[in-house]
């Protein structure tokens, strides 16, 4: 984000919105891997021109790194039944298609939230971890606050529970100028102001919105502005 604006002459902004997660387009597409809703390649990269995809990951990872990030990024509770399942499955031949990963982990899912299906975790952290998402939000919010010019403001939506807690707990350390531990004998005026100051609570789709458009159901949208 900043050698992007360097390049084109921009030092600070008036503000930057980050739209987190796939967009609606991608998981229309099947082409793309990201839905089991439809059978497609399973792909999932957000960028298909480089990195390794969904299914070279699925196919190589061992049995304890399936269901670390299964259980880390998709908060499944039923992740080493899972990564199991996984690992029979592509003995027998290899993973290729969202509906083949769909199928292996609905064997080992026995119960879901209604109206969920049983892969949507564990596509949910295959996504996550082959995208490396969490780790590009964490390099990109210092980025955007730096950039901000005084009174600007950082917007984040977010759709789950990984990356809404890391866009609060940055507001919440930025807001936060006195970061010294406690009784360091310093003078107020040498404390380094906070740079950031959160801007009203978290803000959830209205029933409204959310029966115009279902997909808003989990976005959760954050502002802070710079001090």
């Amino acid at each position: 984000m900043t050698q992007q604006l360097a390049a084109r002459g921009i030092a600070q902004v008036a503000g930057v919105l980050l739209d987190l997660g796939v967009s609606s387009p991608q998981l229309d597409q099947p082409g793309r891997g990201f839905s089991f809703a439809a059978d497609g390649p399973l792909d999932m990269r957000m960028d298909t021109s480089r990195g390794e995809s969904a299914a070279d990951w699925i196919n190589r990872a061992s049995e304890e790194e399936l269901r670390e990030v299964i259980w880390r990024h998709g908060e499944e509770r039923f992740a080493k039944a899972v990564a199991a399942s996984i690992i029979d499955a592509r003995g027998v031949e290899p993973l290729r298609t969202t509906g083949q990963l769909a199928a292996v982990v609905a064997r080992a899912v026995r119960t879901r939230e209604p109206g969920q299906h049983p892969a949507t975790r564990t596509f949910q952290a295959v996504r996550i971890h082959v995208n490396q998402e969490l780790e590009e939000l964490a390099v990109t919010l210092p980025q955007a606050a730096d950039l901000l010019q005084p009174g600007g403001r950082l917007a984040v939506i977010s759709f789950h529970s990984l990356e809404d807690r890391i866009v609060k707990n940055f507001i919440r350390t930025r807001s936060t100028g006195d970061t010294l531990p406690k009784g360091v004998p310093v003078r107020a005026r040498d404390i380094p102001p906070a740079q950031l100051k959160a801007v009203g609570r978290a803000i959830k789709a209205s029933d409204e919105e959310v029966r115009r458009n279902p997909r808003s159901r989990s976005a959760v949208l954050r502002v802070a502005e710079k001090n």
